[in-house]
């Protein structure tokens, strides 16, 4: 798990805290998780959730009240994050598996000026809607502390988890709380 600069920890903490984790049980088992990467972890998510109108990259105004009526993935990252840089392609090829109709994953950008969200995304092949987050208000107000973070709606609006840290989006684990969000 990454936390912002300010409150970093050092690998070794971050991997005795993992392992730790996974041997309690708390920690889902799939994917590249454990020694081999950050550890993430799920948990209830009730909010809190703030109205927003953040623009992305080309310039287009997103809002919550415009994401009713399918899944969607809000995923915090930055480019200075590693475990973000990580997880971003696996974000991308579950958003092409499900489609935009059907699963929507917004990669919301921290504090970073436009251009360098931007590089990012075409030096990766991001095609996902790259939103900009520049004050850091949107992070603030959903209570967002650790990067990355994904919060996940269901497709009538409502709040499921909160997911910190770096995942395998293609999983099994990750299968799961997809599926969970796209039931009727």
């Amino acid at each position: 798990m990454f936390l912002h600069p300010a409150k970093s920890l050092s690998r070794r903490h971050v991997l005795q805290a993992a392992l730790a984790a996974a041997s309690s049980g708390v920690l889902p088992q799939a994917g590249a998780q454990g020694l081999t990467g950050p550890a993430y972890e799920v948990s209830k998510w009730t909010g809190p959730m703030s109205a927003f109108a953040l623009l992305d990259t080309t310039g287009k105004t997103w809002r919550l009240a415009d994401l009713r009526g399918r899944a969607v993935l809000l995923n915090f990252w930055a480019s200075w994050c590693e475990p973000c840089r990580a997880e971003m392609p696996t974000l991308q090829q579950v958003a092409d598996l499900y489609g935009p109709d059907k699963l929507l994953v917004l990669a919301i950008n921290f504090k970073e000026q436009p251009a360098r969200a931007i590089r990012f995304a075409q030096s990766t092949g991001v095609t996902l809607p790259v939103l900009l987050d520049i004050n850091g208000q949107q992070a603030r107000q959903w209570g967002v502390k650790v990067f990355p973070t994904t919060l996940t709606l269901d497709s009538h609006g409502q709040p499921r988890q909160r997911v910190q840290g770096e995942v395998d989006w293609t999983s099994p684990a990750a299968e799961k709380l997809i599926a969970g969000l796209l039931k009727p």
